[in-house]
């Protein structure tokens, strides 16, 4: 229901109409401070989730009246009726919950304040007294309102919401304000990276912050947002992965890191990337890949009961989790074995004689084989499975198979058809790692725009010894994807990024 000075109801009332909607409420907000009323005060104690009230009155019959009396607050979005009687939805961060305005309760004056100056979307503070209406809804009676905030500009309807997804992503306030599912999923999303923290500090692991502006990038195949930093007159980049950084913690004996936090890559927007996207990392001393799968095998099934999954979930996330090579895999689903095309041309060759339509033109081997991985395999990967055992030259950071030459002791962690970790025996040789470093180097030279460049500080760092160690980054973006069944990564990020 609209409110009485915005008959076309919130969001959909006409363009042309805005500028007198936004003058009454503006009216409105101008008698109260006539009449002595701060439309913005400081503060409002004592408040109680509308979820306690109910909590605390479950179960009571029809038209039961109680002594019990709360202190609320939230926006109101909806009224009913007038004269001696009306109403009131107040929404809060824990739900909703249905308030009674009544003339003998609250007399004229304040009656006639709350339905007349009162619109909806303004903030309100409510002390009222618990009761049951007769047709078994739990309400309060409202004793006394105060206006916390007055809104200026009307709310999106409260029955259909938003209807358009650019303005839901682009204004996420207001989608927030037009539907429960919408903070519903924020709040998921909360416990899922709770859940996560929860999980390694029970193991033992040390949260630790590194540098998000860094003098050099590293840590995984991807393009940096650059940035300058005027006191030093230098350029920073971006940290596309925190994955240097930790190892080095490793190296200085701290043994069992993590860090979750921001990375940023400059590449394009998909269903499933954001140019800045949410990442745990974690890194284990005297540890291996296997024990990294172990511990994945423990996380996806406690992210998935904090976030509430349910037996209909699509994703059974009960281990043990499939395991498959990454070069037996491709070749199950193209035919293509390309560890035996690893000469100049003979890969995109082999690709084009299987008639797979995949772009080859500048792509060096390490690029077509990722390309044909991520577009004829991962989509099909709907239950976790781990890819295991990837070629070297995909892999610059991993230790080398310890018994088959030529691949590395990796696995990527799938589910739902995406990727959602990346993990590895890491390599802790500094001269193996140097030698990595300068083959990135060359495949730059080549034109690969998404090679990892050579840091002769970390190759510094692992001369001082760095034990053995298992790694992985888990996408917490994904994850929440996963778990929470959405299809676009703009769903689950509160502020996206979005095209002009």
């Amino acid at each position: 229901m609209a409110a009485p000075d915005d008959p076309a109801g919130g969001e959909h009332a006409p363009a042309e109409h805005e500028p007198e909607l936004l003058a009454v409420r503006r009216a409105k907000l101008d008698r109260l401070r006539a009449d002595g009323i701060d439309p913005f005060p400081p503060s409002f104690p004592g408040v109680v989730p509308t979820a306690d009230v109910r909590a605390a009155h479950e179960g009571l019959e029809a038209g039961a009246e109680t002594d019990a009396a709360y202190r609320v607050a939230g926006r109101l979005v909806q009224r009913r009726g007038q004269g001696k009687m009306a109403f009131l939805d107040l929404v809060d961060r824990s739900g909703r919950l249905q308030l009674q305005a009544r003339l003998d309760v609250l007399g004229e004056e304040r009656m006639a304040r709350l339905l007349e100056q009162v619109d909806l979307g303004d903030i309100i503070g409510i002390d009222g007294t618990a009761f049951v209406t007769r047709r078994g809804e739990l309400s309060l009676r409202i004793d006394d309102f105060t206006v916390l905030a007055k809104a200026l500009r009307p709310p999106p309807d409260a029955h259909y919401g938003l209807r358009d997804v650019e303005t839901r992503f682009r204004r996420r306030e207001l989608d927030l304000m037009a539907s429960e599912e919408a903070r519903a999923l924020f709040v998921t999303r909360a416990r899922i990276v709770s859940a996560v923290r929860r999980f390694l500090d029970e193991r033992g692991f040390v949260e630790v912050e590194t540098p998000v502006l860094q003098p050099l990038y590293g840590g995984a195949a991807a393009r940096p947002f650059t940035t300058h930093f005027n006191a030093l007159d230098r350029d920073l980049y971006l940290r596309i992965a925190t994955e240097l950084y930790l190892k080095r913690l490793i190296v200085g004996g701290l043994e069992r890191v993590y860090e979750l936090g921001k990375d940023f890559r400059n590449e394009g927007i998909s269903y499933k990337h954001n140019p800045e996207f949410t990442m745990v990392e974690w890194y284990e001393a005297y540890a291996d890949y296997e024990d990294m799968m172990r511990r994945v095998e423990e996380l996806l099934p406690a992210v998935a009961q904090a976030a509430g999954v349910g037996p209909e979930h699509p994703v059974d996330f009960t281990p043990p989790y499939r395991r498959v090579g990454l070069v037996d895999v491709i070749r199950e689903a193209t035919g293509i074995d390309v560890m035996a095309h690893q000469g100049d041309g003979e890969l995109a060759a082999a690709i084009a004689r299987a008639g797979i339509d995949i772009p080859t033109d500048g792509l060096e081997w390490p690029g077509l084989v990722d390309d044909l991985f991520s577009k004829k395999v991962e989509p099909t990967l709907v239950q976790p499975t781990f890819v295991i055992d990837y070629p070297k030259a995909l892999s610059p950071f991993a230790k080398d198979h310890r018994s088959v030459p030529g691949l590395v002791e990796r696995f990527e962690v799938f589910a739902g058809g995406m990727e959602l970790g990346n993990a590895f025996t890491e390599l802790n040789d500094p001269d193996e790692q140097r030698a990595r470093f300068e083959a990135q180097v060359r495949l730059a030279e080549a034109g690969d725009e998404e090679t990892t460049p050579y840091d002769e500080v970390f190759v510094q760092a692992l001369e001082q010894g760095m034990p053995p160690t298992a790694g992985i980054g888990v996408g917490i973006d994904r994850l929440v994807l996963l778990m929470t069944g959405r299809h676009s990564i703009r769903e689950i990020v509160l502020f996206p990024a979005m095209r002009e």
